[in-house]
């Protein structure tokens, strides 16, 4: 009887340890947004603000991680594009149009949140001496790319021009071929410890997100809840309106085909997508769809989108978009064109390197708010949610993945007509949920991997 309580201690700890991640920082923003709002209500905000510190902790960890971080993942990724010098023509149309489309997210998400504001009103930093970095003309902007000394970019921490430097390091490593297998090895090693610290430091988010957000309601009360709504909304509304208007629009306008065919037959990885937050994980399903349904030829399919779950990341900078207007306006902070510019183009040469890591959409959006000088402690405002709106984000990514699989297809003579046009109805009995009857044999599934 003695041991009841160490036992029911266990196994409250046992439940915890055992919870899924987005489950902790959501319960743990919940219960710091209620005892936020306590404190406040009873007159206790400075008890509030003696719990910062260990949100603060957590933020100086993201800190840790951005430089290493960005740059192996970048060396990486692009290194990993062994095609590059062989595949000339399918791998700069594939990554144009997968980069170009991700800029235009970005760019939708920064224009709804300039729009509707969801930020104005909560005033973080009242009271405090909270500015962003000066920020350079458009045209020192463009120059600042390319670093003239690459260390002193990484002790400054300038994003763009590590960002930069690791796709020319990657570039380098694809064209020495094996004279450089073994520095590629070491940085697919390094990227390895890097992502294995990342989720050190991610599984301590919880903890961060509770204290942040107990300082955060306790100094400024309910005020912070109806924007959190505002954010979801607006990047939902625009991960449709970059569905409807882009991709659809790429499908017809560029490939000449039907967009209600394509969605139709984008559906089902779409529905994976949106329920397991991982296009990594929804890759078999999206190959099997893009074949099936959409009758991309295996040669573009099998290229195309596993390079599309590296690198396209639409449905992300269109977030990344939002909650940067967001937490610049919850902090007062008025962001001029310059800045709209950098974080264009951080968020999109950033999303070559951020496919794989736990975290990613967070870790992702610190490099953003970084390289304008934007309040990293914003971030756990929007960690909270970010299960809520991963789920829409990754969608959009598959949905971007199959539309790019398609164009590519069209131009290069490999897509069949007769099966992208053929009606696409969904069959629980079917051997591959929507796959019609007609034709099964005619592409082989790809080989039967399970879905996370």
């Amino acid at each position: 009887m003695g041991n009841s309580p160490t036992r029911a201690r266990s196994g409250m700890f046992a439940f915890w340890t055992g919870m899924q991640l987005w489950k902790q920082i959501f319960i743990a923003l919940t219960l710091g947004l209620v005892f936020g709002v306590v404190l406040n209500q009873t007159g206790n905000a400075d008890l509030a603000k003696s719990i910062k510190p260990v949100g603060d902790l957590f933020i100086r960890g993201i800190k840790m991680l951005i430089v290493p971080l960005i740059f192996v993942s970048l060396v990486t990724g692009v290194a990993s594009l062994r095609d590059l010098s062989t595949m000339g023509r399918l791998s700069l149309k594939t990554i144009a149009l997968y980069l170009g489309t991700t800029a235009v997210a970005i760019t939708i998400g920064l224009v709804l949140a300039t729009v509707f504001e969801p930020g104005v009103g909560i005033d973080l930093g009242a009271g405090k001496a909270v500015v962003a970095k000066e920020a350079p003309t458009a045209v020192d902007t463009i120059l600042g790319l390319i670093p003239t000394n690459p260390m002193a970019a990484f002790a400054e921490g300038n994003v763009l021009q590590i960002i930069v430097f690791a796709i020319f390091v990657g570039i380098s490593i694809t064209l020495a071929g094996d004279a450089a297998k073994h520095v590629r090895n070491f940085f697919e090693s390094a990227a390895e410890v890097i992502y294995k610290l990342t989720s050190i430091v991610i599984s301590f988010a919880p903890y961060g997100v509770f204290a942040l957000m107990t300082w955060v309601a306790g100094t400024y009360g309910m005020d912070v809840l109806a924007p959190l709504a505002k954010v979801i909304a607006m990047v939902y509304v625009g991960c449709v309106i970059h569905a409807v208007v882009v991709y659809a629009g790429l499908i017809r306008f560029v490939a000449g085909l039907n967009p209600v065919r394509y969605f139709q037959g984008a559906v089902e990885p779409m529905m994976v997508a949106f329920t397991s937050t991982s296009s990594s994980g929804t890759l078999p399903v999206t190959m099997m769809s893009c074949e099936r349904n959409l009758g991309v030829s295996r040669s573009v399919s099998s290229f195309v989108l596993p390079l599309g779950a590296t690198i396209n990341m639409d449905g992300t900078a269109l977030y990344q978009g939002v909650c940067a207007v967001f937490i610049a306006q919850a902090y007062g902070l008025d962001l001029n064109s310059s800045q709209y510019l950098t974080i264009i183009l951080t968020a999109t040469l950033a999303s070559i390197g951020t496919a794989g890591v736990p975290g990613a959409g967070l870790i992702m959006l610190s490099l953003v708010l970084t390289s304008v000088g934007l309040p990293l402690e914003g971030v756990a405002i929007i960690a909270g949610i970010d299960r809520i709106l991963d789920m829409a984000r990754t969608a959009l990514n598959v949905t971007g993945d199959c539309a790019v699989a398609c164009v590519v297809a069209r131009s290069e003579g490999q897509l069949d007509e007769t099966v992208f046009n053929r009606a696409h109805v969904l069959r629980a009995d079917a051997d591959v949920v929507g796959a019609p009857e007609a034709g099964r044999e005619a592409v082989a599934a790809p080989s039967s991997q399970s879905t996370n």
